[in-house]
């Protein structure tokens, strides 16, 4: 029994083995890190360093757009999860994270953009959850936030907007 099935035998929920048919099992990703195994309702993604992780719904989806195990977010470092405040979801990933809520969808945020954030407090901080991927040309990025926005440049680091209008 490998890792990836210990932790299927605790999230039973995700569905069968979208495999189960071909009689395959998990295979290595591309980047020879690592392994997953897609299933009905989400996937289990394995390295040595991060363990078994789930991954389902709209973050998966998302997580799949930006490169999966192989972008820049790498593998995942939790389970999908619900946010403290009751209204979003969200995984961590080795290169950042992926919050959802039906409002804003599935949004990634990473590096100190990210950082700033989780130390206002996340969700929970006058910003709400993200309502836009971190964009922007290499050295002036931002990323949109229900009630604000948070910038980052090299001289000036992260920083953190107010807005009076929800974005």
């Amino acid at each position: 029994m490998t890792a990836i099935d210990d932790k299927w035998t605790q999230v039973q929920w995700i569905g069968a083995p979208s495999d189960a048919g071909a009689g395959s099992h998990e295979g290595p990703n591309p980047d020879g890190r690592g392994t997953s195994r897609d299933f009905a309702n989400g996937s289990i993604y394995w390295t040595q360093g991060t363990g078994a992780h789930e991954v389902h719904g709209d973050i998966r989806l998302h997580y799949a757009e930006l490169g999966g195990s192989g972008g820049f977010l790498g593998y995942p470092l939790t389970d999908e999860s619900g946010c403290p405040d009751g209204a979003g979801r969200f995984n961590h990933f080795e290169g950042g994270s992926i919050y959802w809520t039906p409002q804003t969808g599935a949004r990634e945020t990473h590096g100190a953009i990210r950082d700033l954030w989780a130390g206002m407090g996340w969700e929970r901080s006058f910003l709400g959850y993200p309502t836009t991927d971190e964009m922007g040309p290499g050295d002036n990025r931002s990323n949109r936030f229900q009630h604000g926005h948070v910038t980052w440049t090299p001289s000036g680091g992260a920083v953190a907007h107010h807005s009076t209008l929800i974005d």
